[in-house]
C-alpha cells in the first residue's frame, strides 16, 4: 500500500512531520516498509536569484551567470537555454550532493572559467524526467530559503499490511487509524447523495439464483451524461504516478483514485456500449470475455460476471471488459459499485490467474456498506473533473447484514495485554476507530462496516493495545528455570555435531522436498511401504520420500546439467516408513558425484568411489558418538545394503546386528531412471538408530580428553593372509591385542601377486604406541609387537619376512 503525504493530509488534519507519521504508523501495526522523501536529499539546496546571465567568453552555448544566495553572489556557468537574468532558481553550492549522480559538487572550471555552483533541473533533483532546462521557481520565492519550502515535494509512504487489514488499503483508513492514535483529526468525507436530474438509462438486473445471491448481494449504479474525457488534473496524475500507477484518462484515473483513496473498487462503463439492463449473474460454462488487460478469458458457472442483456461485460470484482470500456470519445458513462463475496472472488482470481487491484481488495473483504457510497463519491468527482449531469441512483439487492456485536470484558485488556488501560480510554479508543460501544456487563461492541476482521474479543484487545501503544507495555523478565535447562537436548546436539562434521568434509548442506514422484520413490523403497499424499502440491511430488538420497542425486544431476559436474551434497532430514505418526526416521545422507577434485597438474584427480562414501558415513558416526573401533563392515545385499546401491560396490556399517549406516555406488539402473550420469556414490546414516550416550556419575556422556605428554612410537607390520580374510578382521585383532598402549592403527598397503603365493595377499599396517605414564622402553615396544603378531596369527596371518 503506497500513498503520498499530501494524499494522506487530504483526509487527516495534522502538523506531524514525515518521521513522526512514519514512526506512528509502525507503532500502530501499519508497518512502514519504505519511505521515499526527496526533501531530505534537498535540505541544503536554496533559492537563488540570477542577477546576470551573460555569454560565456569561450563557448557559444554556455552562459556566465551571477547568482545571489541572499548573502553572497556566486559565479555559475550554465548551459540551460532558459537561464536568464531575474530568474529564481534551485541553487546547489559546493559540498551539496546532487541526487541524480550522487556526487558532491565541487568548484571547477568550465572552458577556463570558474563555476562556483549549479542551477538544477528537475531530473538532476530526481523530481521528474525534465532535463530541457533548469527549474523556474515562483517570483515570490525568497532568496536564500530552502527549496523544500517552495517546491512541491511529496514524500511517499509504503506500508506492509497484514491480510486482515483491508480497511487500511485505502488512504482514508490509514488516516482514520492515525487520528485514533492522536496524530491529527480525521476530516469529514463529502459522501452525501448527489441529486439526480433525470431517470437512469438502465435498470439493475439481479440475475443470480437465490442460493447464489450471496456472491453479489448488492449492486448500485448511475448514469452520468455530458462528460468530457481528457487528461486528469496534474495533482491526480502526480499522486498516481508517485505510487506507481500510470495515468490513462480522467475517467479511468478517477476509478483508480477512488480505489486507492477509499479501498473501494469502482468501474465505469461506456454507457452507449451497454445493451439493456445491467447486473450480476453467473457465467455460463465456456463463455468468453475480452478483458481490459488485453487477454480473453474462458469462464465457468462458478464465476460471477457483470452482464447486460446481451453479453458479459466484466468479471465481477476482478476486471472489466474491453468492449464496454471508456475512451477519449466517451460522453456518457455508467458507474458501477457492488459488493462481492471474498471467497468467490479469490477462487475466480486463482482460476483465471488474474491479479488486479480490485481482486486484491474484494478477496480480503471490502466495506459491506460502501457500494452506494462508492457511486456517490465517484459521481461527485466525475462531475467536478469531467463535467456532466447525473441521473438518479439505482440499487439492486441489499448490503450484507451488519456485523454482530462482540461481548467484551474490558478487564481482559490487562489480562491479555499486560497493561492497565482505564475503561474510559478503552471505550474512547474503540469509538475513535469506528466501533459502537454499549457498556454493560459485558460490553457489547459492534465493529464498523469496514472491519470484517474483528469477530472475537481478542481482536478488540489487539485494537486497544495497538492504539494505546505497545511501547506502554512494561517489559518484565521471564522467570528463570531452576535449575536452568540446556537449550539443546542430546539428540539436537548430536545432529549439530554430525552437520558440522559433514560440512568440514567438503559437503554442502541442502534442504530438499520431503516428497517425490512415485516412479522415483519405487526405486528407493527397498521393499518398504510407500506413503502417498492425499493433497500433493504437484502431480510429480505425490509420495513422501522413502529415502533422503534421491532428491540429493537429482540435485547433483541439475548441477551437472548446468556445468558443475562435481557435486558434494548432504542433508539431515526424515525418511517416511508408514502412515502413522512417528513412522519416520531421521537420516543424515550425502552424495558425491564426478571426481574428488578439479583437474590439476599434480595428477591427483580420480573418480569418486564407494570408499569416499564410507569415509563420510564413518565420520558422521564418530561425530554422533559411535566409536569406529566397534564398527563392522558388511558387504553385499545379504548384509543389509539397500537395492538402490551397486551390489558389489556397497556395504553397511553395524555393531552386532544393528545396522547404523549404508554406503556405496548408486546402482546404474537408478542413475539411468533419474537421468543422472555417474559415477555417483551415496551414504545414509540412521541417526534415530544410534543409542543414547550412557551418562556416568559425572553427568557427562563423554570423558574429557587426557592427552599424553610422552612421545608416540610408530611401528609398521606386513602380514601375509588368505585373500578371503578381510583387512578389518586383522585390524580388529591388532586393536584387541593391546588396548592400553595402541592409540591408532592404519592400513597403508595391500598387495596380491606372485611374491606372496596364490590365494594370498600382503597387508601392511602402521601401529601407533603411546603411554600416558612414561616414555616407552624398547622392551615394552617389543612386547607389544609380539602380542600383535600373535593376535594376527590367530586369524590366519603370518609376519612377512
Amino acid at each position: 500500500m503506497k500513498f503520498t503525504l499530501s494524499w494522506l493530509k487530504s483526509h487527516l488534519d495534522t502538523s506531524a512531520t514525515v518521521d513522526e507519521i512514519s514512526a506512528k504508523l509502525t507503532s500502530i501495526g501499519l508497518e512502514v516498509d519504505a519511505l521515499h522523501d526527496p526533501g531530505k536529499a534537498l535540505s541544503s539546496f536554496i533559492v537563488g536569484h540570477v542577477l546576470e546571465a551573460d555569454k560565456h567568453p569561450n563557448a557559444d552555448r554556455l552562459k556566465l551567470c551571477k547568482v545571489s544566495t541572499g548573502t553572497e553572489t556566486l559565479q555559475v556557468v550554465c548551459g540551460a537555454p532558459n537561464a536568464r537574468a531575474g530568474l529564481k532558481v534551485v541553487l546547489a553550492r559546493p559540498g551539496d550532493v546532487i541526487p541524480e549522480s550522487g556526487e558532491k559538487l565541487k568548484k571547477g572550471k568550465i572552458r577556463d572559467v570558474e563555476s562556483q555552483g549549479m542551477m538544477c533541473s528537475t531530473r538532476e533533483l530526481k523530481l521528474g524526467e525534465d532535463h530541457d532546462g533548469i527549474i523556474e521557481l515562483p517570483e515570490s520565492a525568497v532568496v536564500g530559503t530552502p527549496v523544500t519550502t517552495v517546491l512541491n515535494i511529496d514524500p511517499v509512504f509504503e506500508i506492509n499490511l497484514t491480510p486482515n487489514r483491508v480497511d487500511a488499503l485505502g488512504v482514508r483508513g490509514v488516516a482514520r487509524d492515525l487520528a485514533a492514535a492522536g496524530l491529527g483529526t480525521l476530516k469529514p468525507l463529502n459522501d452525501g447523495a448527489v441529486k439526480g436530474t433525470f431517470p437512469v438509462s438502465r435498470k439493475i438486473a439481479m440475475r443470480l439464483p437465490a442460493d447464489q445471491s450471496f456472491k453479489c448481494p448488492q449492486f448500485a449504479g448511475r448514469t452520468v451524461k455530458g462528460v468530457k474525457n481528457g487528461p486528469s488534473p496534474a495533482w491526480m496524475q502526480d499522486r498516481l504516478k508517485a505510487i506507481g500507477l500510470r495515468s490513462v484518462s480522467a475517467l479511468v484515473d478517477i476509478t483508480q483514485y477512488i480505489n486507492i483513496d477509499l479501498g473501494r473498487p469502482i468501474h465505469a462503463f461506456d454507457d452507449e456500449k451497454l445493451k439493456g439492463d445491467v447486473g450480476p449473474r453467473l457465467a455460463t460454462d465456456g463463455e468468453t470475455l475480452p478483458a481490459l488487460n488485453g487477454k480473453t478469458y474462458t469462464l465457468d458457472s462458478s464465476m460471477v460476471v457483470i452482464a447486460d442483456d446481451a453479453n458479459a461485460v466484466g468479471i465481477g470484482g476482478i476486471m472489466g471488459g474491453e468492449p464496454t470500456s471508456v475512451g477519449d470519445g466517451t460522453t456518457t458513462i455508467f458507474i458501477e459499485s457492488a459488493w462481492f463475496d471474498p471467497s468467490n472472488i479469490a477462487a475466480t482470481g486463482r482460476k483465471l490467474e488474474i491479479n488486479s487491484d480490485a481482486r486484491y481488495c474484494f478477496e480480503r473483504g471490502v466495506d459491506i456498506a460502501s457500494a452506494v457510497q462508492g457511486v456517490e463519491l465517484t459521481t461527485r468527482m466525475v462531475m467536478e473533473l469531467c463535467g456532466g449531469e447525473a441521473s438518479e441512483l439505482v440499487v439492486g439487492g441489499q448490503a450484507p447484514a451488519a456485523f454482530k456485536p462482540v461481548a467484551f470484558d474490558p478487564a481482559r485488556v490487562a489480562k491479555l495485554g499486560g497493561v492497565s488501560v482505564p475503561n474510559a480510554e478503552i471505550k474512547n479508543i474503540l469509538e475513535r476507530l469506528g466501533f459502537t460501544v454499549a457498556t454493560g456487563n459485558p460490553w457489547q461492541v459492534t465493529p464498523p462496516s469496514w472491519r470484517s476482521d474483528v469477530t472475537v474479543w481478542q481482536d478488540l484487545v489487539e485494537e486497544v493495545l495497538r492504539i494505546y501503544g505497545y511501547d506502554n507495555i512494561k517489559a518484565e523478565p521471564m522467570p528463570r528455570a531452576v535449575p536452568q535447562k540446556p537449550a539443546l537436548n542430546a539428540k539436537q546436539r548430536l545432529v549439530g555435531n554430525v552437520r558440522r562434521t559433514l560440512a568440514t568434509r567438503g559437503l554442502a548442506e541442502t534442504v530438499t522436498w520431503s516428497f517425490l514422484s512415485k516412479n522415483h520413490a519405487e526405486l528407493f523403497a527397498n521393499g518398504g511401504t510407500l506413503v502417498p499424499l492425499a493433497n500433493p502440491i504437484s502431480s510429480d511430488l505425490d509420495i513422501l520420500r522413502p529415502s533422503v538420497v534421491p532428491n540429493l542425486i537429482a540435485g547433483a544431476g541439475r548441477n551437472a546439467a548446468r556445468g558443475l559436474h562435481d557435486s558434494n551434497l548432504f542433508e539431515i532430514g526424515p525418511r517416511f516408513e508408514g502412515f502413522k505418526p512417528g513412522e519416520q526416521m531421521l537420516m543424515a545422507a550425502g552424495v558425491r558425484s564426478g571426481h574428488t577434485s578439479q583437474r590439476h597438474w599434480a595428477g591427483t584427480r580420480r573418480p569418486v568411489d564407494a570408499m569416499d562414501a564410507k569415509a563420510d558415513a564413518l565420520a558422521a558416526l564418530e561425530a554422533a558418538g559411535v566409536s569406529s573401533s566397534g564398527i563392522q563392515t558388511g558387504v553385499g545385499p545379504k548384509e543389509g545394503t539397500p537395492e538402490w546401491l551397486h551390489p558389489g560396490r556397497s556395504g553397511t556399517l553395524k555393531q552386532g546386528n544393528q545396522i547404523f549406516a549404508w554406503f556405496g555406488e548408486v546402482h546404474p539402473r537408478v542413475l539411468q531412471a533419474l537421468d543422472v550420469k555417474g559415477p555417483v556414490v551415496a551414504f545414509e546414516v540412521a541417526i534415530d538408530r544410534i543409542p543414547d550416550a550412557k551418562k556416568g556419575k559425572g553427568g557427562t556422556a563423554r570423558t574429557l580428553l587426557k592427552a599424553s605428554p610422552y612421545q608416540p612410537v610408530d611401528r609398521d607390520f606386513a602380514f601375509v593372509v588368505d585373500a578371503a580374510v578381510s583387512a578389518e578382521t586383522m585390524l580388529k585383532a591388532v586393536r584387541n591385542a593391546e588396548r592400553e598402549l595402541v592409540t591408532n592403527i592404519g592400513l597403508f598397503d595391500v598387495y596380491e601377486g606372485p611374491n606372496v603365493g596364490v590365494g594370498k595377499k600382503s597387508v601392511a599396517i602402521t601401529v601407533t604406541l603411546q603411554s600416558k605414564d612414561a616414555t616407552l622402553t624398547d622392551e615394552q615396544i617389543e612386547a607389544v609387537a609380539k602380542k600383535i603378531v600373535a593376535a594376527v596369527e590367530k586369524v590366519g596371518g603370518q609376519l612377512r619376512g
